[in-house]
């Protein structure tokens, strides 16, 4: 069994039809490039969704994992772990946080966050518990997240939610002044949301919810999971906009194609004490050894600057298509998360059109789709993406 096609087959019998696929089944990968099972080249854009800050197989990375891999993996959080405390070390001492903690996916992350929040309301608050959350928001898909994020579209098969969620506009100041009352625990935003189609809020949003968090006396919480690591143009996404967090949570990008995902905290806020959290693989050797390896990489070579300066040479490129095309209606993006909007839902033909053009890309939204390329993405590799894509929609 080789082909492509063959796979595919073998996937509509044995694995639950949870997922909207596309067609191409990729089997090889190296930096900004992609193969599948039929030998075809593709220029990655999608990059694990916002995972792959390093590309396809980084040699640091692949390093790390194999060392590791032969050393010792697992070993479960009642012992310690080198590689878990140097990846704690890394990020806190590059960070405004103090304390970390190390769980497997994005949705551990926030489901952490957001415990952490109902134990600080419990102790500091008289009991607050809700949190209020943006709509069209996406925070996760296990029970708890998907009460916090703000698209009914998840929620409406698994109702009854799990209460103390208050869901209100993004970019929208006022609205969560008005839903802030004696109940709130915490505010939980991205500081750009990228499921919703890279919604980037104004520049003094995440200050003014920052300083009324600070009168309220409430938390915090930045769900960094897709905008840190660098997606931005800062190792962190609150560092764009001159804040500190009081909890944040991470994962894709962390762990450089390996599951991973961790919260942080300021100590003052830390109100989780042992029993209240656990996990019996989040921090493992294996995973935090790739993760630590990967982070001091992303560090060491300022990786994230060079996301900044890459900014205007991506959107500048998609702006170019924009002229060419009268059906784009609008280009935007931030670092290296960036989103193209259609006058209609054409989304899934751009797709379709893209994949047969060797550029693989993210719909998010039937008018959009989404680009978060490794952050390691050369001046010619988007170039040559562009080109690429420019012969799909031409196809449209």
């Amino acid at each position: 069994m080789t082909k492509s096609s063959d796979w595919i087959d073998v996937e509509k019998k044995y694995y639950a039809q949870t997922v909207r696929r596309q067609p191409v089944v990729l089997v090889k990968g190296e930096g900004t490039r992609a193969w599948d099972a039929d030998g075809k080249e593709y220029l990655d854009f999608v990059a694990g969704w916002a995972v792959n800050q390093l590309g396809h197989c980084h040699p640091a990375v692949t390093k790390a994992i194999a060392d590791q891999a032969a050393t010792l993996m697992q070993v479960s959080n009642q012992f310690y772990s080198v590689p878990q405390l140097q990846l704690a070390e890394t990020l806190v001492e590059n960070s405004a946080l103090d304390l970390v903690f190390f769980g497997n996916s994005g949705a551990e992350a926030n489901e952490g966050a957001m415990k952490l929040a109902r134990r600080y309301g419990k102790l500091n608050l008289d009991g607050a518990y809700e949190i209020i959350t943006a709509l069209n928001s996406f925070h996760g898909r296990t029970m708890g997240t998907l009460a916090a994020t703000g698209q009914p579209h998840y929620q409406e098969n698994f109702t009854p939610l799990q209460p103390g969620f208050v869901h209100v506009d993004y970019n929208d100041v006022e609205a969560i002044m008005n839903a802030t009352t004696d109940k709130t625990a915490a505010v939980m935003i991205e500081p750009v949301q990228g499921e919703a189609g890279v919604v980037i809020p104004a520049d003094d949003y995440l200050k003014r919810v920052r300083d009324w968090c600070d009168e309220k006396g409430v938390l915090l919480i930045l769900d960094e999971v897709q905008t840190g690591m660098g997606r931005l143009g800062s190792l962190f996404g609150y560092q764009e906009y001159g804040i500190e967090p009081d909890v944040m949570t991470l994962a894709k990008g962390l762990g450089y194609g390996v599951p991973i995902g961790a919260f942080m905290s300021k100590e003052h806020c830390m109100a989780l004490v042992p029993g209240d959290h656990g996990s019996t693989f989040g921090g493992n050797m294996l995973t935090t050894a790739a993760a630590y390896a990967g982070t001091k990489f992303l560090i060491d070579n300022d990786i994230p600057a060079k996301t900044k300066e890459m900014e205007p040479y991506l959107l500048g490129r998609l702006n170019d298509l924009r002229g060419r095309f009268s059906f784009i209606s609008e280009v935007r993006g931030k670092g290296l998360l960036a989103a193209m909007d259609f006058e209609s839902e054409i989304s899934p033909q751009v797709l379709t059109a893209a994949n047969e053009a060797g550029i693989l890309l993210n719909a998010p939204r039937p008018t959009t789709i989404r680009f978060m390329p490794p952050l390691t993405i050369t001046k010619e590799e988007i170039d040559q993406g562009m080109e690429r894509l420019g012969n799909a929609l031409a196809t449209i």
